[in-house]
């Protein structure tokens, strides 16, 4: 399953360690985040609860940028 989140983030490195921190986080297959479209779009492992997933991914992405957001 592949969706695709709103996100909110300051800069373009901030974004690309959001992208690794979110490809590290287990359920998530595959991730690409775009500084310049704001927006963040997952692979998600199969029979995983994506809401969940992006719980993880929210607080491992705030451990690199503290003020990213991202919106699901």
């Amino acid at each position: 399953m592949k969706k695709t989140y709103k996100i909110d983030v300051d800069c373009a490195n901030c974004a690309n360690l959001m992208e690794v921190e979110t490809k590290k986080t287990a359920g998530v297959k595959d991730a690409v985040v775009n500084f310049m479209t704001l927006k963040m779009k997952v692979e998600f492992e199969d029979d995983v609860d994506a809401k969940e997933v992006m719980e993880r991914v929210r607080t491992n992405c705030k451990k690199v940028e503290k003020d990213c957001e991202i919106y699901f």
